[in-house]
């Protein structure tokens, strides 16, 4: 099975690929020669990090939530073409699997060997989900690493770990918090978080406190 990814030093340190070096080395390129300024380029990335791509997965959660057609296209096995209906599809989307957090269930999405993640629906991955730390532990004691995130979950709750690859690329449907019953598609989506999505936070209510 191919698959994309930075290797490792022996000590677990990531080293970066080929192509990571070929764009650091056109980015100092670009910034010497005043062409850059790495200000606006790192205001880009964040945006597209925190802002515009997980704004497209937010929309698809929000419609799930109140589209149970939609829902039942989404999670019975062909995600990829729900997902592209609402106009989010291309490179590093091209295989989406949607699994869903339940009253008895949590979903959690890592990718072991790198950082495979679903750009159309949200964006460039944080620099957390690229971690070693991150992509080991995950899979060892994911209640610990959520734990740490800000979600303890229940002993009597099963916590599911779904591995990304270059082939399969894993989207957590989130539960609707209570009290949104009132709200629409466009209002639910602006409180569904990158951190949800992932699985490693829950979707805090209009009026909660609790970590989005």
């Amino acid at each position: 099975m191919s698959h994309d990814h930075d290797h490792e030093h022996d000590d677990g340190q990531d080293v970066p690929s080929d192509m990571e070096l070929r764009v650091k080395a056109l980015e100092s390129l670009l910034v010497e020669k005043g062409l850059v300024d790495p200000a606006a380029l790192d205001a880009i990335i964040d945006a597209y990090e925190n802002k515009i791509g997980p704004r497209n997965g937010a929309r698809v959660v929000a419609r799930a939530w109140t589209d149970p057609a939609y829902k039942a296209r989404l999670l019975g096995g062909d995600a990829t073409t729900a997902i592209a209906e609402m106009g989010y599809s291309g490179a590093q989307g091209e295989h989406m699997v949607v699994v869903e957090n339940t009253a008895d269930t949590h979903n959690l999405v890592v990718c072991t060997l790198c950082s495979c993640y679903p750009w159309p629906v949200l964006g460039l991955p944080p620099v957390w989900y690229k971690s070693s730390a991150y992509r080991s532990r995950a899979v060892i004691d994911p209640r610990g690493v959520l734990r740490e995130f800000g979600l303890p979950v229940p002993d009597d709750v099963a916590v599911r770990v779904w591995d990304s690859t270059a082939e399969i690329r894993y989207l957590v449907l989130p539960e609707r918090p209570a009290g949104t019953d009132d709200m629409d598609a466009e209002q639910l989506a602006a409180l569904v978080t990158r951190d949800a999505m992932v699985g490693v936070a829950r979707v805090a209510g209009p009026a909660s406190g609790e970590r989005a």
